[in-house]
This record gives structure tokens, C-alpha cells and sequence, in this order.
């Protein structure tokens, strides 16, 4: 198993990025961590390797929560990652975006905006149809959706209106332009799920051409 630790954070918002060679990219800024591990699971006594790593603290949390995270600050996030070198971890141990550095290319997980009900040409590009030709109701409408007889129904998967948006949506291979380990701040190169302030998973690269060489 490939090593998968990451830290939990929040979209800052997307600016510009000018490198030493004086090109410009677009770049989001994630406030990453700190994170804690908050707790270590072992092969032996759980059946396999992971760690718990939680973010923000918070002051509503119930008994069982705290009781969970005892002798820890009340964290209001957890995430669990498997790894094969969890033992290299203990509980109350700080992790930071001083794991990343410029050049590298990672994963980020979030939640893409909810769009709400929407109708095929916004959730799937569809033309419409003729806006001429006696039509006056039909402009927006998907058009025929099935056949009478044969097959009877509608086949399942077609594209048609529903909801769109929030979806969990992993983006691969971000390039990190910047690490700020003072400020918690992790720049990376293109756009990333989610709106202003929402929460993301940022973690290693999965697909890269090094991580496929290690499995």
C-alpha cells in the first residue's frame, strides 16, 4: 500500500502566480493545518494501518466525541488515511504543510458547488432545440428521450434534467507553486472543487509517475 497522508483544509479563494521566470499561471490558496493525529490503527489490533488526523478546533462537541478524543484538543474535523508506516505516527502529533514543497504534485478532494435542480443545457451541454418553425414552448427541452415500443422505457443513464453539483470531486496531480509553512498556506496551480471556505483533503500524489514506480 502507498503511503496516502495528507492534511485537511480550506479554500482560500484563486489569484495569480508569477514565477521567477516571469510567467503567470492561475493558482488557488488553500490554508492548510494544522492537523493533529488523533489516533494510530495497527494491522494487529484493527486489521490494518491508518491514522485519524483532525482539523479545527471547536467547542460543541458531545461526550462521545470528546471521550474519543481524550487527553486531545476538541477537534471538529476527523479524517482517516490509510498508510503503510502509521506506526511512524502517535497521537497529538503535529503535521503541516512543511510535508509539501514547490514542485510537487498532489491530489485534492472536496465537494463541487451545488448548483440545485437544472435543466440539460446547463447540466449537460445540450443545444436546445430550433427556436423557429412554429416551436414556442421547446427551446430548453432535451428533446425525445425514448421509443414507444421498442424498448418501451427509458434506458437507465440517460442524460436529463436533475440535480447538479455537490458531488465529492477529486481533482489529480495539482502542481504546488508555494509553500508558506509560517502562514499555513499551500498555493497550487488550476482551480479546485468547491466554494470559498469549504472543506478539502490535500494529499500526495496518487498518479504520478514516482508513485506508480513505488506500488
Amino acid at each position: 500500500m502507498a503511503t496516502r497522508i495528507g492534511l485537511l483544509g480550506r479554500k482560500v479563494g484563486m489569484t495569480r502566480y508569477f514565477s521567477e521566470d516571469g510567467t503567470v499561471a492561475p493558482v488557488t490558496v488553500i490554508e492548510a493545518g494544522p492537523c493533529l493525529v488523533t489516533q494510530v490503527k495497527s494491522p494487529e489490533r484493527d486489521g490494518y494501518a491508518a491514522i485519524q488526523i483532525g482539523f479545527e478546533e471547536s467547542k460543541r462537541l458531545n461526550k462521545p466525541e470528546l471521550g474519543h478524543l481524550k487527553g486531545l484538543p476538541p477537534m471538529r474535523h476527523l479524517r482517516e488515511v490509510r498508510t503503510d508506516d502509521a506506526t511512524s505516527y502517535q497521537p497529538g502529533q503535529r503535521l503541516d504543510v512543511s510535508m509539501f514543497k514547490a514542485g510537487d504534485l498532489v491530489d485534492v478532494v472536496g465537494v463541487s458547488k451545488g448548483r440545485g435542480f437544472a435543466g440539460v443545457m446547463k447540466r449537460h451541454g445540450f443545444g436546445g432545440g430550433p427556436r423557429t418553425h412554429g416551436q414556442s414552448d421547446r427551446q430548453r427541452h432535451p428533446g425525445a428521450i425514448s421509443s414507444g415500443t421498442t424498448p418501451g422505457h427509458i434506458i437507465k443513464g440517460l442524460r436529463m434534467a436533475g440535480r447538479m453539483g455537490g458531488d465529492r470531486v477529486t481533482v489529480h496531480n495539482l502542481r504546488v507553486e508555494m509553500v508558506d509553512p509560517e502562514r499555513n498556506l499551500l498555493v497550487l496551480r488550476g482551480g479546485i472543487p468547491g466554494a470559498m471556505g469549504s472543506l478539502l483533503f490535500i494529499r500526495k500524489g496518487l498518479k504520478t509517475r514516482e508513485a506508480r514506480k513505488r506500488r
